[in-house]
């Protein structure tokens, strides 16, 4: 009796040590598709663990600076950030991350994409975990290309055959508008769009001196192209329209065409909220004619832990949970596969199930033809396509992307604002030592 009464004891008291260890964690998350699903999905994680979740769900460019100012400043407001391939490597060289050097052999961090893997690392060490990947690419309307008498050329178009294309698709009547892009402020919106773009028309942030190199004819190429591209063919208020707004345009059947992240391919063609889920195809980004350069991205939302979290174990745990197969499979039991986070696992690109997704080898393609080391056509000496991987360059690239916006807004010219470009850039990157 006294034996049975102390093993009840010892239960008792291994039940309560053990709900004890349960914690609740605080995650900040960009306001996408994607991690709205995952919120709508923590319940089996908590099932699984006993940990809770709270969520922090912020548009992208208050995410950014929310989580910028919350590291830098040892702030502690969050256990996981979603953070991506630009702030990884360089806050886990600064120490302010948790390296993901002992996630379990049930994980299979060998599974990640080397891409993202690779973007997401520091001197061969994993510093976050892709939630999902992604490059970008053209999606567009067939029925409208149709109609407009044209064909997506196999392989990358040119950007001369999408200017086009745009402007015979385009149908103000109809509020349709041929193309929607990025132009929305902010070193991640309109920013990472016109710098991936910039790089299919040889242009470049810093030659290889690390010189600001917006006075070169390339750059004004690149932005008098857009603008005029945006201003015949582009919707109303595009300075201000970033992947949201787009993708909410898209899918409301005002977009002819659409170039942005290979990720929003399940949402424009889910019909329970794409009013043109049946009739959207899907082509490698452009590429300027005579240029051996396609103006497509890479990118990986990433969940990273915070240096100095009292609740790593418990982060950790999310991190798997959130980034496994198993995670996958969850999604795809309950949304389908089409739904699934994309880029970020070898496997799920060997999974037949999903090769039957219209848009699954279109994304893989976009993701592999990305080359973060050679991003330019003419050398850099910075890695990263749709940013330069240094410290400085989030505050630079900000207040450069304002100045664009201002042309897309009419407010300025584009040889005004490629003039204050270069200022900027220039002392920004003197005041630094470069």
């Amino acid at each position: 009796m006294y034996l049975r009464n102390a093993l009840r004891a010892a239960t008792a008291l291994t039940l309560i040590a053990g709900a004890s260890h349960a914690e609740t964690i605080t995650i900040a998350t960009v306001n996408n598709g994607d991690m709205i699903r995952m919120q709508g999905l923590t319940q089996d994680f908590t099932d699984k663990t006993g940990h809770t979740v709270e969520w922090v769900t912020l548009e992208e460019n208050v995410l950014r600076q929310r989580v910028t100012t919350d590291i830098t400043t040892k702030g502690g407001a969050f256990d996981i950030m979603t953070i991506g391939m630009y702030e990884t490597p360089i806050w886990g060289a600064n120490g302010w991350l948790v390296p993901l050097d002992d996630l379990s052999e049930g994980y299979d961090v060998e599974d990640i994409l080397p891409a993202m893997a690779g973007g997401l690392s520091h001197d061969g060490t994993l510093y976050a975990a892709p939630f999902y990947g992604e490059s970008s690419m053209i999606m567009y309307r067939t029925d409208l290309m149709e109609k407009a008498g044209l064909s997506m050329p196999e392989g990358s178009p040119t950007w001369e055959f999408i200017r086009e294309a745009a402007a015979a698709m385009t149908d103000r009547d109809n509020d349709i508008n041929g193309i929607c892009l990025r132009g929305k402020a902010g070193w991640g919106e309109g920013g990472a769009f016109i710098t991936a773009m910039s790089n299919s028309f040889g242009a470049r942030w810093f030659d290889e001196d690390w010189k600001a190199q917006f006075d070169q004819p390339a750059w004004k190429e690149t932005l008098t192209f857009f603008s005029e591209m945006m201003n015949e063919s582009g919707p109303a208020g595009y300075a201000t329209n970033g992947f949201n707004e787009n993708l909410s345009l898209f899918q409301q059947g005002k977009c002819g065409m659409w170039i942005d992240a290979t990720v929003a391919a399940s949402f424009v063609t889910n019909p329970n909220d794409s009013t043109v889920a049946d009739k959207v195809g899907f082509a490698l980004a452009p590429h300027k004619d005579g240029v051996n350069k396609n103006g497509n991205w890479l990118w990986a939302w990433a969940l990273g832990i915070p240096a100095g979290t009292q609740k790593v174990d418990a982060a950790k745990q999310f991190i798997e949970w959130a980034t496994s197969k198993d995670y996958i499979e969850l999604v795809a039991a309950k949304e389908g596969w089409a739904n699934v986070p994309p880029g970020a696992r070898t496997s799920l690109y060997e999974n037949p199930e999903y090769q039957k997704v219209p848009f699954a080898q279109m994304t893989l393609d976009s993701i592999l033809s990305a080359d973060p080391n050679n991003p330019t056509v003419d050398p850099v000496p910075y890695v990263g396509v749709q940013f330069a991987a240094i410290p400085e360059f989030a505050g630079i690239a900000t207040e450069v992307s304002q100045e664009f916006s201002a042309v897309y807004a009419g407010q300025q010219s584009v040889d005004e604002a490629l003039e204050k470009a270069q200022a900027i850039t220039t002392d920004a990157m003197e005041a630094a030592g470069y």
